[in-house]
């Protein structure tokens, strides 16, 4: 196996590394302070093709892979876990599905504008009792001549507070279960969609999210993402890829609390040496650094498969499994190495650990994770 990358990917790799040294990581703990959404950071990243990274060129993206993905959304997430999860819903969630599943017309239409920054994209899977139970879903779409009418309640969606656009999952047969969802891309403006104040949230403060209502609100026929019915198959595919991305974010925050207990190891001194040559700690920092690349491997495992158009459930579920829970663990000791000062805001270890918790729950927690394995072991 070639752990090498390509010229393409260290390219990208320099370019986001300057822009988070230079712009991302001197406002992230700002950002999480006065829970703002970064308006700047997102532009800027749009800027730099980071808003649509496996878009096609001619659509306005940057026509990169998954394995490029997931490089940049390490080192946002490095930087500020709120920024990355913005660019990792706008790519994984909603430019995804529209790439895979949009007709011609579709992509043409909505993309580009994703791709560029003009519109940001939100994805509406979730329920106030529909949530790791997907299939679970109450919002209804009926068919009126050429449209659809969609009446419901979405929760915690992402970029939902700024989104212009949005994927949605609805019922349109009930009778059917997880057969009678449909996809729809949605324009967040149009009348019959009413956002919620933003969620007060313990990490990840800077990306906003909501509870989104729809009454009465009309989508034309033309709107629909694949078939009536088809929906679910979108869903799970998407949130296949998606997870490849939390996965990286994941990677980002534990990388970010591991560097900074190493650093603090080796300046901070007690009983007469650095705390890094007492061997309890440094068997914590070694089991950090073990891990994270574990993670990491699993991560580029999954992303290379993705882009190589072969399934990926099984790696993509055991990606963000490990990456997650490993990220917890990784932002927990590093509090530990810091002793009193991790639990200060002075420090951004603390920072890290609220942020880190929440990669084990959304776009399927660990358990749903643990299925999706489960299953794939049970099939010959």
């Amino acid at each position: 196996m070639d752990f090498r990358f390509s010229d393409d990917h260290q390219a990208l790799l320099h370019t986001v590394r300057e822009f988070c040294d230079r712009h991302v990581k001197p406002a992230a703990a700002q950002i999480d302070r006065e829970a703002r959404f970064p308006r700047e950071l997102v532009d800027q990243m749009a800027q730099l093709g980071l808003m649509g990274i496996e878009v096609p060129a001619e659509l306005g993206g940057a026509e990169l892979d998954s394995v490029a993905y997931v490089l940049a959304m390490e080192e946002i997430s490095a930087a500020c876990a709120s920024t990355g999860v913005i660019m990792s819903v706008n790519n994984s969630l909603v430019c995804d599905p529209l790439r895979k599943f949009g007709t011609a017309e579709q992509r043409a239409t909505w993309l580009p504008p994703l791709a560029t920054g003009d519109k940001l994209g939100c994805f509406m899977l979730s329920e106030p009792e529909a949530g790791s139970d997907a299939a679970a879903q109450r919002t209804l779409a009926v068919r009126d001549g050429d449209e659809y009418v969609i009446n419901g309640v979405k929760n915690w969606i992402t970029n939902g507070p700024q989104a212009d656009v949005g994927v949605l999952l609805c019922m349109t047969d009930p009778g059917l279960g997880h057969r009678g969802i449909t996809a729809f891309v949605v324009d967040m403006h149009a009348p019959g969609v009413t956002r919620a104040p933003k969620d007060d949230k313990l990490g990840i403060r800077g990306s906003h999210s909501c509870q989104i209502q729809f009454d009465d609100h009309r989508v034309p026929a033309t709107q629909r993402l694949g078939d009536e019915g088809a929906g679910f198959k979108v869903a799970m595919a998407t949130l296949d890829g998606g997870r490849i991305g939390i996965a990286a974010q994941a990677l980002g925050i534990g990388r970010a609390a591991f560097e900074f207990a190493r650093d603090y190891a080796l300046e901070r001194k007690t009983f007469g040496k650095r705390i890094i040559d007492h061997q309890a700690i440094a068997f914590m920092l070694a089991d950090m650094d073990v891990e994270l690349d574990a993670a990491r491997l699993l991560t580029l495992r999954a992303a290379s498969l993705k882009a190589a158009g072969q399934r990926h459930s099984r790696e993509s579920a055991m990606a963000k499994l490990m990456a997650a829970e490993v990220a917890n663990k990784v932002a927990k000791n590093a509090i530990q190495v810091l002793g009193g000062n991790g639990y200060v805001t002075e420090y951004p270890v603390e920072r890290y650990y609220r942020d880190a918790k929440i990669t084990e729950i959304y776009e399927g927690t660990s358990e749903i994770q643990r299925i999706v394995i489960a299953a794939a072991l049970s099939r010959p």
